[in-house]
């Protein structure tokens, strides 16, 4: 699991920026959103411009270099703090994968590229790289001291993970595996004027065809049915048909011509909803742009159900509420700070206490 990740002088943060998530408070209620003593569910919240996608990106950019599965083309158009163009965006990762507790930093320029990193398992080194210089614990990973002079003069960009993890032979077990493993099963989605989506699918797919493809026509109907009231009575005429039908009195009209913005934002959900539990940590951003508020409740109940790290981000306060989440799992990005609602506050917040409306009252100090 992820338990921190910080980032520094990436587009809007000038300054790093912290989330930490391995410190839970005590809570007696809602205990299923925290997991071996991690945060496993929540929601980010902040005002217009604070940078919650910013920063879900930034948290993403692991993916870029790690992952064969990164989707987003554009990503480096506006990737450096403006007002630091010369210097370095500097990533920190920290996880806890079984019994290792592996912290993964590195820097990239404004082109991308990786110029500094560094890997330590349970608090020991395992390589450094800092410009042209690399050193690398040679009892894990002995190697002539050539194949440690050209890691570090390479010019292709290949992070020093990826340069171990497939140049020596590792059990299953191996931190490096489980890392992988990890990285390549991370999610970030979203549905605005247009979808977009990093990690888990290495390709786009349509999504009428999808359902119909697996059979799942009466499963998306049912879906529809239960978390948003609504009633489709879908067809196909083929199985290899590319578009779902709706049957509507005598009629058949394509569903995309007739569903809403926020009904085709459920559709997307379900897609995803069937590939997450393949997903190791997922960030949907802006997830509830198109939905009701009480459909958005009953989202964030199905998604915190499930066994991965799923977090969120939102303006819907409506969502913050102990009967879904806890204070220590409801997160407040501003002016460059991420905390949760309980540390914004010196009162004990019980679950009986309704914190939308302390929140609206301004009763949390969020800096």
């Amino acid at each position: 699991m992820l338990t921190k990740f910080a980032v520094t002088n990436y587009r809007g943060f000038a300054n790093r920026i912290e989330w930490e998530l391995s410190h839970p408070a005590n809570y007696e209620f809602n205990k299923t959103a925290i997991k071996d003593g991690i945060i496993k569910n929540g929601i980010l919240y902040g005002p217009n411009g604070s940078g919650k996608t910013n920063f879900s990106l930034a948290l993403f950019d692991i993916e870029n270099h790690l992952s064969q599965k990164w989707k987003k083309v554009d990503y480096y158009a506006n990737f450096i703090y403006a007002g630091n163009k010369n210097g370095v965006v500097t990533f920190e990762y920290t996880f806890q994968l079984g019994n290792n507790e592996i912290y993964y930093a590195y820097a990239k320029n404004a082109s991308g590229i990786l110029v500094e990193e560094s890997l330590s398992v349970d608090n020991a080194n395992v390589f450094v790289r800092k410009g042209n210089s690399v050193q690398i614990d040679k009892q894990q990973f002995p190697m002539d001291e050539s194949i440690e002079r050209n890691l570090g003069n390479n010019a292709n960009n290949v992070s020093i993970i990826n340069f171990l993890r497939t140049s020596y032979p590792l059990d299953a077990e191996h931190y490096l595996i489980k890392l992988s493993k990890f990285v390549d099963s991370m999610l970030w989605f979203r549905n605005l004027d247009i979808r977009e989506f990093i990690g888990l699918e290495s390709s786009s797919t349509m999504l009428d065809d999808f359902i119909i493809r697996n059979n799942l026509l009466d499963d998306f109907s049912e879906f529809l049915q239960q978390v948003s009231g609504q009633e489709f009575k879908f067809m196909v005429h083929n199985p290899t048909d590319k578009q779902i039908l709706c049957k509507i009195d005598n009629d058949e009209v394509p569903f995309q011509l007739i569903a809403s913005t926020g009904t085709r934002s459920l559709q997307l959900l379900y897609f995803w909803l069937k590939r997450i539990n393949d997903a190791s940590f997922v960030f949907i951003d802006e997830f509830d742009a198109f939905y009701h508020f009480k459909l958005a409740y009953e989202v964030c109940r199905r998604l915190f159900a499930m066994d991965c790290q799923i977090f969120t981000s939102s303006h819907n306060t409506y969502l913050m509420t102990n009967d879904l989440l806890r204070p220590d799992c409801n997160f407040i990005l501003n002016n460059n700070v991420i905390k949760c609602l309980a540390d914004c506050t010196d009162k004990e917040l019980r679950f009986g206490h309704n914190i939308e409306k302390i929140y609206r009252a301004g009763a949390f100090h969020e800096e």
